[in-house]
């Protein structure tokens, strides 16, 4: 299939500057003022499917942020790949960490450096390139659909109802993904599971208004210094998570299954090297790579109270607030999660303050067959490129509607991620490898190609 490479070069440069144009669009989901851009960046999908040979494409609008969809149907009898991508993007802050402008992409030691660079316009775009080479190329085996959404960083709160909505247009035998990762650039990995996600707020108020800490201090209660008090004790020991039933419904996984896992490479010491860390953290009896795959955790996404600008100003501030996330394995719901969460934090929440906690979004852990012809085409897929068969690895990450596909579609997904752990999504100097981008692009015709054989085996 050298026709694959040859079309990639020669039409790597335009790939590239289409790809940009994608990512100069600010498409931050979680930010009111970027709307005007959400339908900017939608508008441009729809554009790039086009081009690159759907006969049909509509931006479709939803509750929030509108959903693209695509599709060409070559014959009906043959099979359909739908393929799932967002365009929105997280927010960029802290800026002064950046080292480049995140909107404004470069080409740094051979990686894109910008918001959006892998996760996921850089990965999702691959997709439209190989449609794009196997449409002109004369090689598309089967039907694709396109189904591009614009709130997944935000939990993809009105995703499930378009679902339901379009359930017959979007009828499909696989889901085919890229928003996951790879172990590296020479060890190929297919995401096998996926964590599930619940994302809460909580606020703890003392005083009816910020107090002078010298008049009041030691006689109020300081909201700040009872939230970290409080989240402190959501951690033992052993770093293991203090919220009765939180691991109720957690599927353990057997030593025969962890034994196959820990064959994967992982160098401890250049993982702590790459993080300037001394030492990893986790749950005790874990490995780290057990620890971010199939034990569910607890984190602080952000906390603040008081004063917090320059210099000093000598406040007992009056609200401290923290967003915390839970990433959840299988078996365990999201929503039960969260009320244990919220019935346990107001219970450990001593009478002189007040506390209020709200669930932001989450999403259901998901994990995918290794013996359906999707996961076997693209073990293929990897092994015809890399030269090497795929290792099975399990995600850390979420991506909440994909469990919800299954729940309303009825359909699988496959999840062919290209992304590399150094590409610090949802950070600043996000980046992503041109190796990678071009590499996904040879990779993802021959999945169709696999797919299609596999499919009328």
């Amino acid at each position: 299939m050298n026709y694959i490479n040859q079309y990639i070069e020669d039409h790597k440069e335009r790939f590239l500057e289409e790809l940009f144009g994608l990512i100069r669009i600010p498409s931050i989901s979680s930010l009111s003022e970027n709307k005007p851009d959400m339908l900017k960046a939608a508008e441009y999908w729809k554009n790039s499917i086009l081009q690159a040979g759907a006969d049909k494409v509509e931006i479709i609008p939803t509750d929030g942020n509108p959903v693209v969809y695509g599709e060409k149907i070559i014959d009906t009898n043959l099979p359909t790949v739908l393929v799932y991508g967002h365009y929105d993007v997280m927010p960029v802050d802290p800026l002064e960490l950046w080292k480049t402008p995140p909107f404004e992409p470069q080409i740094i030691d051979g990686k894109i450096f910008a918001r959006g660079a892998d996760d996921d316009k850089g990965q999702a775009f691959m997709h439209a390139k190989a449609f794009e080479l196997m449409i002109k190329t004369n090689t598309l085996p089967c039907n694709v659909k396109f189904m591009i959404e614009g709130e997944e960083e935000i939990g993809s709160p009105n995703l499930p109802k378009f679902c339901e909505k379009y359930k017959e247009m979007l009828k499909a035998d696989i889901i085919l993904v890229s928003d996951t990762g790879m172990i590296a650039q020479d060890i190929p990995s297919i995401t096998t599971g996926l964590r599930g996600l619940s994302y809460m707020e909580v606020e703890v108020t003392g005083p009816n208004r910020d107090l002078h800490s010298g008049i009041f201090g030691g006689a109020v209660a300081n909201p700040a210094n009872i939230l970290a008090k409080m989240i402190a004790t959501l951690h033992d020991e052993n770093n293991h998570i203090n919220i009765p039933g939180f691991y109720d419904d957690v599927l353990e996984i057997s030593m025969d299954e962890r034994a196959e896992m820990a064959k994967a490479p992982f160098n401890l010491d250049n993982y702590k090297k790459a993080l300037d860390i001394k030492s990893e953290w986790g749950e005790k009896g874990y490995s780290s790579t057990e620890r971010t795959g199939i034990r569910p955790t607890l984190d602080i996404n952000g906390i603040w109270s008081g004063y917090i600008g320059e210099g000093a100003k000598t406040v007992l501030p009056s609200i401290a607030t923290a967003k915390i996330s839970m990433r959840l394995v299988p078996n365990q719901s999201n929503n039960k999660i969260s009320e244990l969460f919220q019935k346990h934090f107001e219970a450990i929440a001593p009478d002189y303050v007040k506390v209020k906690v709200s669930a932001l979004h989450g999403g259901e852990p998901y994990v995918s067959p290794i013996d359906m012809p999707a996961y076997k085409a693209a073990e293929k897929a990897y092994t015809a490129t890399f030269g090497k068969k795929p290792v099975p690895t399990r995600s850390g990450g979420s991506i909440p509607v994909i469990a919800d596909f299954e729940k309303i579609l009825g359909v699988k997904s496959i999840l062919m991620g290209f992304g590399l752990e150094s590409d610090a999504i949802h950070s600043p100097n996000e980046n992503y490898p041109l190796f990678n981008f071009y590499k996904g692009i040879e990779t993802i015709p021959y999945f169709y190609k696999y797919y299609v054989e596999l499919m009328k085996m």
